[in-house]
């Protein structure tokens, strides 16, 4: 049993940052590639950033590139997203997954946490 929990989430003001860690337990961590979506109310979900399980290939897409990083330490499980110029567009919950290898897509992703709203105030 695999089980994913992120934290990190809450309220910030508009170009602020905030980070999110995802701890994965049940499974060994550095198996997995990784990945970050968000999921805005009335909206499907939308990948944000993916980590392959060593580290060295990272990904995303054109609305947070340069803005966010995606990163992870093996030793403690745990994979992290950090997010900086924040903009209220970037409000939704956001949410970790674990993967065979990286992807795009969330179909690709076996396992999920629960999620971690953020929000951004103007």
């Amino acid at each position: 049993q695999v089980q994913l929990v992120e934290s990190g989430g809450g309220l910030v003001q508009a170009g602020g940052s905030l980070r999110l860690s995802c701890v994965v337990s049940g499974r060994t961590f550095s198996s997995y590639a990784m990945g970050w979506f968000r999921q805005a109310p009335g909206k499907e979900r939308e990948f944000v950033a993916t980590i392959s399980w060593s580290g060295a290939y990272t990904y995303y897409p054109d609305p947070v590139k340069g803005r966010f990083t995606i990163s992870r330490d093996n030793a403690k499980n745990t994979a992290y997203l950090q997010m900086n110029s924040l903009k209220p567009d970037d409000t939704a919950v956001y949410y970790c997954a674990a993967g065979i290898s990286t992807s795009t897509t969330p179909s690709d992703y076996a396992y999920w946490g629960q999620g971690t709203q953020v929000t951004v105030s103007s």
